[in-house]
């Protein structure tokens, strides 16, 4: 039991060190990172905009509707279209390569 666990070990970092792993990393990191900032940049945006620019945040653009209330709403649609786009892009481009290196994964296992 001991050496079946120490060989998958290995296996495991094999895997890790290789250059295909790495890659996946890297694609993962440009799309992750990115689109981490810019969420935050454009949440810190509504929350700074609440704190230091309340009489703006506080303008009714239609009845009862305020800017406030806008930027509020669209801070969902933002979390929304952000989960679609990646999805579709991990559907695309992250898990086939992926599910190449957990095939390989396996069949290096089984050997």
């Amino acid at each position: 039991m001991s050496s079946e666990v120490s060989t998958t070990s290995e296996a495991y970092l094999a895997v890790q060190q290789s250059q295909e792993f790495q890659s996946l990393r890297r694609k993962f990191r440009g799309f992750v990172f990115p689109m981490t900032a810019f969420f935050l940049a454009w949440y810190f945006l509504y929350v700074f905009l609440s704190i230091f620019a309340s009489d703006f945040m506080n303008k009714f653009v239609f009845g009862k509707i305020s800017v406030g209330l806008i930027f509020g709403f669209l801070q969902f649609v933002t979390t929304f279209a952000i989960t679609f786009i990646y999805a579709r892009w991990a559907n695309r481009e992250f898990d086939p390569a992926a599910d190449a290196i957990g095939a390989e994964l396996d069949g290096g296992a089984e050997h």
